[in-house]
């Protein structure tokens, strides 16, 4: 398969999945259409091809160079399998892209590697359960504040 098909093929992809993406946004949460459109992206993203390095920095819009040093600072994944070449997960291509698409909204062009990265941590964060109940306990105003360090 030609390099300019992949490319193709990717691009194809993420235009797709960012305009479900964009009608899913504009239903509420709990609409089962929002849901099925959700659905339709995760599957599309789980069966898509991995992407050679050199589509994903297209995408990205920055340096083969700089997709490979994402990745080897984790904020690309390498694809699952026993390929020796290196190919990159397609989830996390788009989940970078779209913190990347953000973020040079914001005007923010100079460190994306850290930035991308700062987000990545606080979104694994935020998916932690003990940290959820935390926040809604917070919420309802349960529990106690503690200012200083703990009585030893």
């Amino acid at each position: 398969m030609s390099v300019a098909y992949e490319s193709s093929q990717a691009y194809d992809l993420i235009e797709r999945i960012e305009i479900l993406e964009r009608v899913a946004e504009t239903l509420p949460d709990e609409d089962d259409r929002r849901l099925a459109l959700i659905g339709v992206v995760e599957k599309d993203l789980a069966s898509a091809q991995p992407f050679r390095p050199r589509i994903a920095a297209e995408l990205l819009d920055v340096s083969e160079k700089t997709v490979r040093a994402w990745t080897q600072e984790g904020v690309l994944k390498r694809a699952a399998g026993p390929s020796s070449r290196v190919l990159l997960d397609v989830e996390r291509v788009h989940e970078v892209l779209r913190l990347v698409k953000d973020l040079r909204a914001a005007g923010k062009t100079v460190g994306l590697l850290d930035e991308v990265h700062r987000r990545l941590v606080d979104a694994t964060w935020l998916d932690r359960d003990d940290l959820t109940e935390s926040l809604e306990q917070m919420r309802r105003g349960e529990g106690t504040t503690r200012v200083g360090k703990d009585p030893e």
